[in-house]
């Protein structure tokens, strides 16, 4: 059988290396070479198979063969590296000099980070994007979740991260054994929040007494220091506790916050509206609405706050109003008493201004889905008129025909106008016009945070006021329903929730509280009657053929 020759091992002066010398051409001695050559490197013994894979071609080829890289050897280097004659010391100083040369083609390290974006910096002035408000997390990059925003520390806000979790789990551990005591359970349970009670407003009365003059300064000094690139001092405001409750809510708000934006459904620096000029209010958004995204990456808008068209720029918005001849809502003018006005706008006749209400609503509220299709809904927006227009105060949005006899499908008001008894106000009128169509109504769930106080509320003051004119002996929640329009479940859980409903000798009783009655009474007569529905300055019958 012919020699063939091997010239994996050729060196660059024309030598061959011993240990692939082509004398060993048959089986047996290539696996006698193997075993006396335990010291081959892993890059030798690769070369050595590739060796064998072109036995049959280097007769015809005379050309090296390539190395484990692809590339054929270009200098001493290549070849003695993968030699078993080379000391390990040297076998590394070579690998470094390939590293250094860039003949090593060994695929690159990819580092990067599955949570943050290290490319993004906090905007607060002078802070490093380090710590964060909850306490939990290393890093941050928006106002919200920012320390030094705040008027505090990395460290601090990992130590009242530390004194809430224990917080929590002694109350856990504290309903885990509540739950243990069978007897007088119910009992031992009202006693605790008595006590809880009790102990809440002795701290609100320990409110720290600061001079009057001291405190403006203090105040008055951050805010020419800082502007508005700092959070205004909270502190004496309001008492201790109070202030501890309002940072727990923003801590669990901003943790539920970062998981959303690690579960990749919020992103820093993503597509977000953050003010809007609205008449003469600058507002700041609660939520993402699904603008163009033109619009969307901007951070601002503009808006005529009459036909509730966006704009880009103050300068296009001034152009605009000195054209706008809208000074109302589009639709019928169904309410009017004083300023006070409320009109129906039909979703299929003024499509593009249900759709922008739509738009404007969601930088307000969580839960709304319904941006665009507005054709099977009726909108109900209330006004306050001066010598200028009719000012946007909120609306509510309903199905013209529902299945399930919700009177409310969307509810909202302004942020401008909040805490000014105008959310009643719109809940009222949506009873008013089911006590007229002769309906029970509620309202769509879910509802948002803000929307379910409200509504918890107004129940709560009809009920109380049915009583207080109630003189008779028996009555039934049918009873009630019939007079308020409030469906039965609602009604029920505002009475739990007040304590009002008592089973006993297998009936379901409806206790009269006086206390609750009189406390009512006393709110009542401090508010006034300034923001409640007229019934009789209504001009409204119920949509037919719709």
């Amino acid at each position: 059988m012919p020699r063939r020759k091997r010239n994996a091992g050729s060196s660059s002066e024309g030598t061959e290396d011993s240990d692939f010398s082509a004398e060993h051409t048959d089986s047996s001695e290539s696996d006698a070479h193997a075993v006396r050559n335990t010291r081959l490197t892993r890059s030798s013994l690769r070369l050595s198979r590739n060796s064998q894979d072109l036995k049959e071609s280097a007769d015809h080829d005379e050309t090296p063969p390539r190395t484990p890289t692809g590339n054929a050897p270009s200098s001493e280097s290549d070849i003695d590296m993968s030699s078993p004659n080379v000391s390990h010391d040297e076998s590394l100083a070579k690998e470094l000099s390939l590293k250094e040369s860039g003949l090593a083609h060994r695929p690159k390290r990819r580092r990067f980070h599955e949570s943050y974006n290290f490319n993004m910096k906090c905007p607060t002035p002078g802070c490093n994007s380090l710590g964060h408000l909850t306490g939990k997390h290393e890093r941050h990059f928006s106002i919200s979740g920012c320390p030094l925003y705040h008027n505090l520390s990395a460290d601090e806000c990992k130590v009242k991260a530390s004194s809430r979790d224990k917080h929590v789990e002694e109350r856990t551990l504290s309903q885990r054994q509540n739950e243990n005591r069978h007897s007088a359970r119910q009992q031992a349970q009202m006693e605790r929040q008595l006590r809880y009670k009790e102990k809440v407003t002795e701290m609100r009365r320990k409110r720290n007494s600061v001079p009057l003059k001291e405190q403006k300064d203090k105040y008055t000094e951050h805010r020419q220091t800082h502007g508005s690139s700092r959070e205004p001092l909270l502190e004496n405001i309001t008492s201790d506790y109070d202030l501890e409750l309002f940072r727990k809510a923003q801590a669990r708000a901003l943790d539920d916050l970062e998981k959303l934006r690690l579960q990749g459904q919020v992103t820093e620096g993503g597509n977000m509206i953050k003010t809007i000029l609205f008449g003469r209010y600058e507002l700041d958004t609660w939520y993402h609405s699904p603008y163009p995204e033109e619009y969307a990456r901007l951070g601002r808008l503009y808006m005529c706050e009459f036909c509730l068209k966006y704009m880009k720029s103050q300068t296009i918005l001034r152009r605009h109003m000195a054209k706008c001849v809208w000074k109302h809502p589009p639709g019928d003018e169904v309410y009017r008493k004083g300023a006070i006005s409320v009109f129906e706008v039909d979703g299929k006749k003024n499509k593009i201004y249900c759709q922008n209400l739509c738009l404007l609503a969601k930088l307000f509220l969580d839960h709304k889905t319904l941006y665009y299709d507005v054709e099977p809904f009726l909108f109900y927006v209330m006004t306050e008129a001066d010598n200028t227009g009719c000012h946007l105060v909120g609306y509510f949005s309903k199905e013209k025909n529902s299945f399930l006899n919700y009177n409310v499908s969307c509810i909202l008001t302004m942020p401008q106008y909040m805490r000014q008894g105008y959310g009643k106000m719109l809940i009222d009128f949506s009873y008013l016009l089911s006590k007229v169509e002769e309906k029970v109504g509620s309202p769509e769930r879910p509802l948002s945070d803000l929307g379910l106080i409200s509504y918890r509320s107004y129940w709560k003051e009809v009920l109380l006021h049915y009583l207080y004119n109630f003189q008779g002996k028996e009555i039934s929640i049918k009873e009630i329903s019939q007079e308020t329009a409030v469906n039965p479940v609602d009604i029920v859980s505002t009475l739990q929730s007040l304590q009002m409903l008592k089973y006993w000798k297998g009936k379901h009783l409806i206790l009269k509280r006086q206390d609750l009655i009189d406390d009512w009474k006393t709110k009542e007569a401090k508010r006034g009657s300034n923001k409640t529905i007229d019934p009789t300055s209504l001009k409204w019958s119920p949509p037919k053929g719709i």
